[in-house]
């Protein structure tokens, strides 16, 4: 007699909500192969129809369960199932219950409910220190706060089937419910703690040496100007243990680094309670909540009185460091700062809106992947002629490309296939040359003159690619776009007419967005004014991305100029094949005036 097996909707429903460190999924769509930040969604109790993994860790920095996922493809079957039997025996000598279910290739979860959750960096000693043990274990979803997830029992599998139980559903949801106790918790630890010390001690050794952060531009937002290395820590978690010898020096550090940046309290805690510094977060969780402001406190009056000392003994002594970090004035949606030009030319201001017409028109015509990359090198064209006040556009390749979270060269190949288009919407009038960039114009093509001086101006502002849809697409950001500049909530079917994009895309990027709390149904789709772009770009970390981008196409401009120095009496202003221009790095004069020359300025 076969033995009954329980149906996977029933156990997904049981057991998903009570083994997950916080109410959120992440599905793959691409077979199993990747579970991207951008398919997050809440964890409900109905079974997905793709592969499913619950994120281990809360914002809190904190897991209710250990996971430890033995995988079949490292060693096979039959280690796995020896692995699965001696963590099984070591189990039952410490006093724990664990659920465990099988993968249809062979693979063992086994998950240990803990009746007090634990931090990052607990959670993570523990792991490494049984990987040490047992080959097969897979460590890394403990070893990543921010990404840190797994399939649990009766979601869907890559191969075709679903994650089954090895024991019954009322089993397994006992155990979830009758949670291991602290006690348990202590005799696993107390019972691995050579591993764990071994575990800390290779860490040690691996760890990667300090890089000094770049200097701070000028105009960056205070509250993303610390140092890199204590963002990371704040957001990972994750500090050498070369520099700080524990969780408690680790957290003073990022403390200090906030306080020197300018960042006032509540924007810290703000930053924990959001999951932004889930981190952070994580080196408080030790203290009961009624008691984690006031350790909060301590730790900023001890960093004002530390950072004061360092102060009056001169500044070259101050150990915090800054680099840049915030987002660019294009990236993240302003077009003005104190230092940026007004538009002024009304004539200039009129041909802008009429351009941004006819670019209304005429999009439609790129419904590619590879169109919908030129739509947005053609808004960031529009942005930038918005802040310089011309139709004139003498903005370079890496410029646009930070506007547009594309690659320069990427830019540089759509440019010069929209100048090549029948009907162009831009036109080349220069050439780079020395530290100019190319010198575009707006076009407005005759074949729609009058169809645009017909229509009625656009208002609001045109983007280019706002930092959080480099995590959630282009198709998200068309689509945000559409609802966004839409005075009335839009049906789908009017986001797929206005966006030229097909159903099925326009249906997914609706439900990314919807996910994420940036959008609402109610007779229709509009905007949910309360959600932060700029905050959930910073949750998805794509700030950072944008301050390296920034950063690296900085120190290419200032080699194109030391070369150009060198070279300054002759004639040709270009490198010849022959010169000492470091061709293998770069394709051609890195532009002088760029977007993020302008501001740094963040939005809500």
């Amino acid at each position: 007699m076969s033995p009954v097996v329980d149906d996977p909707s029933q156990v997904w429903s049981a057991l998903a909500p009570l083994l997950a460190g916080q109410p959120r999924v992440r599905l793959s769509k691409d077979g199993g192969k990747s579970y991207p930040q951008r398919f997050e969604r809440d964890l409900t109790t109905g079974l997905p129809s793709y592969p499913a993994a619950v994120r281990i860790f809360g914002k809190d920095g904190t897991c209710s369960a250990i996971f430890l996922d033995f995988d079949s493809s490292v060693a096979g079957t039959d280690w796995v199932e020896a692995d699965v039997r001696a963590a099984q025996t070591w189990l039952h000598s410490v006093g724990a219950r664990w659920i465990e279910d099988f993968s249809p290739n062979g693979g063992r979860h086994l998950y240990i409910p803990l009746a007090q959750r634990v931090v990052f960096s607990e959670a993570r000693d523990l792991v490494e220190a049984l990987g040490s043990r047992f080959r097969s274990l897979d460590k890394t979803p403990h070893q990543n706060l921010l990404h840190g997830c797994m399939r649990t029992p009766g979601s869907p599998h890559k191969r075709g089937g679903h994650q089954m139980l090895a024991m019954s559903l009322s089993m397994a949801y006992d155990v979830a419910r009758r949670r291991n106790s602290t006690d348990v918790w202590d005799a696993m630890t107390k019972s691995l703690a050579p591993e764990i010390e071994a575990a800390r001690a290779y860490r040690l050794e691996q760890a990667a040496p300090v890089i000094a952060a770049a200097p701070e531009p000028a105009g960056v937002d205070k509250a993303l100007s610390m140092s890199r290395s204590m963002q990371r820590i704040a957001v990972t978690g994750l500090y050498e243990v070369n520099r700080y010898k524990s969780d408690s020096e680790a957290r003073q550090g990022v403390i200090a680094g906030a306080v020197a940046s300018g960042l006032a309290m509540t924007d810290v805690q703000r930053r924990m309670t959001q999951g932004l510094w889930p981190g952070l977060a994580s080196f408080y969780s030790r203290y009961p909540a009624r008691h984690r402001t006031n350790a909060l406190q301590r730790d900023w009056r001890k960093a004002e009185l530390y950072l004061q000392r360092n102060a009056s003994n001169g500044p070259e002594k101050n150990s915090v460091r800054k680099s840049p970090t915030s987002v660019l004035n294009t990236q993240a949606g302003g077009l003005h700062s104190s230092n940026s030009p007004r538009l002024s030319d009304d004539n200039e201001h009129r041909f802008i809106r009429g351009w941004r017409s006819s670019l209304r028109l005429l999009e439609h015509r790129y419904k590619s992947r590879e169109g919908m990359a030129r739509r947005m090198v053609l808004r960031a064209l529009g942005e930038a002629a918005h802040m310089s006040a011309s139709r004139y556009i003498e903005f370079g390749d890496r410029s646009l490309a930070v506007a547009t979270g594309l690659d320069h060269t990427t830019v540089g190949y759509h440019l010069r296939a929209l100048r090549a288009e029948k009907d162009p919407l831009v036109t080349l009038i220069e050439a780079g040359r020395g530290t100019k960039g190319d010198l575009y114009m707006l076009t407005i093509p005759q074949a729609v003159m009058k169809t645009v001086e017909a229509l009625p101006w656009r208002k609001g502002k045109i983007h280019a690619l706002r930092p959080v849809f480099r995590e959630l697409g282009l198709p998200a950001a068309f689509v945000y776009e559409a609802i966004e500049d839409s005075p009335i909530p839009l049906s789908t079917m009017e986001i797929v007419r206005e966006t030229g994009m097909s159903r099925s895309a326009v249906s997914e990027a609706l439900e990314t967005l919807s996910a994420w709390a940036m959008i609402r149904r109610d007779g229709g789709w509009s905007i949910e004014p309360a959600t932060s772009l700029r905050n959930l770009a910073e949750y998805f970390g794509v700030l950072e991305a944008v301050a390296a981008q920034i950063q690296a196409y900085r120190i290419q401009r200032a080699l194109w100029r030391e070369w150009l120095t060198r070279n300054a009496n002759v004639v040709q202003l270009m490198p010849a094949p022959d010169d000492d221009y470091p061709w293998e790095d770069f394709e051609g004069p890195p532009d002088e005036v760029t977007l993020a020359d302008y501001a740094f300025k963040a939005t809500g």
